[in-house]
């Protein structure tokens, strides 16, 4: 047999939650075409990896990369901790189809006024990333709030009939482009005056579809289980999965009720298709919101338009610098993004271990001062949760961050190390992997990463970028 790439003396894990072995693997035309010991091929390339892990590629199911794939398409801060796949378009927010609607906020988490860089229509978005691929392979999500923006004048009530039906065409070019599912983020203002029952009716084309609701619910805090009702109630009726993004519990108040959500989960697993994601941390991100400051211990300024150079600072701090009460100051650093310590580590743990939680970064590219989610998520999992706190054994990690996330978003042949699936891997050394971004130092690669491989190219080697642009757009099957 030949082949383009052969990887010899690895200890394979194979992204089904199966125990580890050892193998080679071999590799051509972007496709996985032998595991096996000692395997007799001719390869044009052999990496000797001395014992080191293959995994396949990290898919990241929670990201608002929606422009950075184009923006930057290096896309180092996920291809350097072992990501392969990206998921775009969560909370409700997704660059298609905003075309050129005013990109209010938690939109302009992800859209600027490039106009580069603004789609109509989902079709346009895919041809885009497809015309300049980035080193990763995208799949996406259409978001609801960017329907609401793109569709109605006044956002401050639910939609009528009309609106609704536009926003079901929206929704239809969105499954037809190939997108794996919709979003929501009803916790935002631009879609908090939408009821259920207008969600349930612009999501009417999924059913009868595998695609997926992921769900930023209305209130993570004192309302979390009637939130997470709500959710799961409209994809039951639909028929489709649920997907309750980046699951948490917020406020000190809410400390520990993740055992009633976990619960709550478990018992509608019963009658429907339910699962998560979350990130490995107790501090979240997002705009700026006084009602969130006033839950968390402390907040740190991501970004701020008026005053770029509160970012990376605290805003107990600056407060002391102000003459100014707290809605005064928060007021005059908008429109601002910020990074709040709100979570309890024994909800994070419990809910990262529950076996129907994925991970995702969450994290926000374009923060002048980014949560270290962005850069350490993946890292931080099979290093400090799985082998130092020991949470999960390293199978359950890569399970959760590979083949549990291909399955549940219907990405096809991708998330296993199989015959004839695609070659998305990622070397790395299991005893010293760890995440290097921290609070006070957010952009720093993570440890441990040895190569990554994207439809089996060379895209991260040795600690750097390749240059390599070998992402490919993944619609649904």
């Amino acid at each position: 047999m030949n082949c383009d790439l052969l990887l010899k003396n690895g200890v394979v894990i194979d992204g089904s939650g199966k125990p580890r072995y050892r193998a080679d693997v071999a590799i051509q035309d972007g496709k996985i075409v032998a595991i096996g010991l000692n395997l007799e091929v001719q390869a044009s390339t052999t990496v000797d990896v001395n014992g080191a892990s293959i995994a396949p590629g990290f898919i990241d199911v929670h990201t608002h990369d929606d422009r950075l794939v184009l923006a930057d398409p290096s896309m180092e801060p996920k291809i350097s901790q072992g990501a392969t796949t990206v998921v775009t378009g969560n909370c409700g927010i997704s660059l298609a189809p905003l075309g050129r609607t005013n990109a209010i906020p938690p939109i302009n988490l992800v859209a600027n006024d490039n106009s580069n860089q603004r789609f109509n229509t989902f079709k346009e978005y895919f041809e885009a990333l497809e015309k300049t691929p980035s080193s990763m392979n995208v799949a996406s999500l259409a978001g609801h709030t960017t329907m609401r923006a793109v569709t109605m004048q006044d956002l401050d009530r639910p939609a009528n009939e009309a609106e609704i039906a536009q926003m079901q065409k929206l929704v239809q070019e969105a499954l037809d482009a190939g997108v794996v599912g919709v979003s929501t983020g009803l916790y935002y203002a631009p879609a908090q005056a939408a009821t259920a029952s207008e969600v349930q009716a612009v999501f009417e084309p999924l059913r009868g579809t595998n695609a997926v609701i992921a769900s930023h619910i209305r209130n993570e805090a004192e309302q979390v289980l009637e939130a997470m009702t709500e959710a799961m109630s409209i994809a039951n009726a639909l028929g489709v999965r649920q997907v309750i993004s980046h699951h948490k519990v917020n406020g000190r108040a809410n400390h520990g009720r993740s055992t009633e959500t976990l619960a709550l989960v478990d018992e509608a697993r019963s009658r429907m298709d339910v699962c998560m994601d979350c990130y490995p941390y107790v501090a979240s991100s997002t705009i700026l919101r006084q009602d969130n400051v006033e839950q968390a211990s402390r907040t740190l300024i991501a970004w701020s338009t008026p005053k770029p150079e509160t970012a990376g600072r605290y805003v107990d701090e600056l407060l002391k610098e102000q003459n100014l009460d707290l809605t005064e100051f928060l007021a005059s650093l908008q429109p601002a993004g910020a990074i709040y310590f709100s979570m309890d580590e024994a909800d994070v743990e419990r809910i990262m271990a529950h076996p129907e939680t994925m991970i995702g970064s969450d994290g926000l590219p374009h923060d002048t001062f980014p949560h270290p989610r962005l850069w350490g998520a993946f890292p931080r999992v099979l290093g400090h949760y799985s082998r130092d706190r020991k949470i999960f054994p390293l199978e359950t990690a890569i399970y959760k961050m590979t083949g549990m996330p291909a399955a549940k978003f219907g990405l096809k042949n991708r998330g296993l190390i199989a015959q004839g699936y695609a070659a998305d891997l990622v070397v790395f050394d299991p005893e010293h992997v760890r995440d290097c971004a921290t609070f006070a130092d957010p952009k720093r690669p993570a440890a441990g990463i040895q190569r990554v491989y994207v439809n089996g190219v060379t895209s991260w080697r040795n600690g750097a970028a390749t240059g390599a642009r070998a992402g490919q757009v993944i619609r649904r099957s």
